[in-house]
């Protein structure tokens, strides 16, 4: 049987033809430690999701009842997702490095009526932030004490016959509520609609497709948390659409570039964190100076540029994109002079990350490129950016208030991104409107352009820059990852002092004079999700850093040095 989605047809309906068409086809391939992975076929694939779909029919949920995951990303998580909707459920996926307290409050926000319990690090750490009497089943890669506590995935899908038929969940039926990842405060619940990642899917799949060309096997490593929306328009909703890629997961944080090795992908999701982190490995094998020089000969360039490539695992990626948080154009034509085809795209949480793209023509560093197919784009007077795109959500659960302020009259989203547009629709996006603040000279300071800035010197793995009622702005950078070890040596110390001393200079002379830095100062400890100043997207917590430095500010702006150690 050859069968074929019908036309107008939502994202269960592209499973089900995939699941005829290419049953036998590798769709998941999951690694499963020392090396060894297990692949999941279509048919396979579908017959599990079948199989514990009709096992949570069995228990009585009500059609829309919220199924949690709580997992880091593996091929289950994609099972499970499905078996939630041919169930007639929706999908509530939690950050895997979520704590309890936050854990407790999105199930119990949500009202969630079960938990899968999937790959973590972490579980003894969350249990407690399950509710008393939840349903919980574990999943294959599911932490050995979750596995003794609960039912498994394997014990239920061997005793239970297999959903038949093709289950039709409606375009305006809920299909998952993505908890945002709360930078700002307590997260919120977006309701997203099948109609909505339907939207998604198929965008991001054919646009996709029209960056690798029509003969390339789409081939993509998951390892950005699913939880977010990136990560699951991006990938899993486009290759549930498509029907035609091949999902890598990745096994381990130590096992990532051998992961990437095996998936050789051609489509490369990332954020600019990573990207950075890469950068700092190569320049600390290779000094920039030496690598620029064989960059620039044309023909040793070209095989040097694969070399460094293929040492990271991107040898035949034909599309990289990063989202998420601001790249520096700097890092773009960096990986651009390697030969990367590495592009900024931009969206959010509320449009499933259905919002603009770089490509082509249309891909100058420090612009997020144009509205994808669909997407309808304005500003408003005072800048901010208004997004009407086809995978909208249909607003916050429970907060009909937050839902009506958040849309324009005319259905366009209010980002609270502030935004230029060019005349051709390329949009570059200048700040966020909840992150300006005022120094005590009454003038308003934009950080993220700063931090753009400082965020391109190979010595610095991000920054955050501040100021709130300051006489003047001051940054604080965390250093990269190869120097922060050495950071006592003083020998380390005079070059770091040395080279920030520089790049003080270098920024305050790009910017207002009522945005200049009074100093730079180096941060005692990483900022990671762990110690809670980033969030499970790597963006930065600016109020949590804040309140963690406030004790120190005072003696910072009265220390003399331009460069001051935290």
């Amino acid at each position: 049987m050859n069968a074929k989605a019908p036309q107008n047809a939502l994202i269960l309906d592209h499973v089900y033809a995939h699941e005829s068409r290419h049953a036998g086809t590798v769709f998941l391939t999951q690694p499963t430690g020392g090396g060894q992975v297990v692949d999941l076929t279509w048919a396979q694939t579908m017959d599990q999701a079948r199989r514990l779909a009709a096992h949570l029919q069995g228990r009585g949920l009500p059609r829309g009842a919220r199924v949690a995951i709580l997992s880091k990303n593996c091929a289950h998580f994609f099972v499970a997702e499905l078996a939630i909707w041919m169930s007639g459920c929706a999908t509530v996926a939690i950050f895997p490095t979520e704590t309890a307290e936050t854990i407790r409050f999105v199930l119990e926000h949500s009202e969630a009526s079960l938990l899968f319990v999937g790959k973590l690090d972490i579980w003894d750490h969350q249990k407690p932030g399950v509710p008393a009497g939840l349903p919980c089943i574990a999943l294959p890669l599911a932490p050995q004490s979750a596995r003794k506590d609960f039912e498994t995935w394997e014990a239920i899908a061997a005793r239970t016959q297999p959903l038949s038929g093709q289950p039709a969940r409606g375009g305006d039926e809920l299909a998952m509520m993505i908890y945002t990842s709360g930078s700002t405060g307590t997260p919120k619940g977006v309701m997203q609609s099948f109609k909505a990642v339907s939207a998604a899917g198929k965008g991001f799949s054919e646009f996709i497709r029209k960056q690798i060309g029509p003969g390339t096997q789409a081939r993509v490593l998951s390892y950005l948390p699913l939880a977010h929306s990136f990560e699951r328009s991006c990938v899993e909703m486009a290759a549930l659409w498509a029907g035609d890629t091949h999902v890598f997961f990745a096994d381990a944080l130590e096992t990532f570039v051998q992961d990437l090795q095996r998936a050789q992908p051609t489509i490369f999701m990332s954020v600019p964190r990573l990207y950075a982190k890469f950068q700092q490995g190569v320049l600390a094998k290779m000094p920039a100076h030496k690598l620029d020089r064989l960059l620039a000969l044309p023909i040793i360039g070209k095989i040097v540029g694969r070399k460094v490539r293929k040492g990271l695992g991107l040898e035949h990626v034909l599309y990289a994109a990063s989202g998420s948080a601001p790249l520096t154009p700097e890092i773009i034509r960096w990986y651009r002079r390697l030969g990367l085809k590495l592009y900024e795209g931009y969206g959010m949480t509320e449009d499933n990350s259905y919002s603009h793209a770089s490509y082509g023509e249309y891909s100058e560093p420090g612009y997020v490129g144009m509205p994808m197919v669909g997407v309808e784009v304005k500003l408003a007077e005072d800048g901010e950016v208004l997004i009407k795109s086809p995978a909208a959500c249909d607003g916050y659960y429970k907060q009909p208030e937050l839902t009506q302020e958040s849309f324009t009259a005319d259905g366009f989203f209010r980002t609270g991104d502030l935004g230029e547009r060019r005349p051709n629709g390329m949009l570059k996006i200048t700040g966020r409107a909840k992150e300006l603040f005022k120094t005590a000279k009454g003038k308003y300071v934009a950080p993220a352009p700063i931090e753009n800035l400082i965020n391109a010197h190979p010595m610095v793995e991000m920054s955050m820059v501040s100021g709130v009622g300051q006489v003047s702005a001051y940054a604080i950078v965390v250093l990269a990852e190869n120097l922060r070890p050495r950071q006592s040596d003083p020998a380390v110390r005079a070059q770091v002092e040395s080279e920030l001393n520089t790049l003080l200079k270098e920024v305050n002379a790009q910017v207002p004079d009522y945005e200049q830095l009074r100093m730079i100062v180096v941060a005692h400890e990483a900022w990671s999700i762990e110690n809670g100043l980033l969030t499970p997207t790597m963006k930065i917590r600016r109020a949590r850093i804040e309140k963690a430095v406030g004790g120190e500010i005072a003696q910072w702006f009265a220390a003399r040095g331009a460069v001051i150690w935290s």
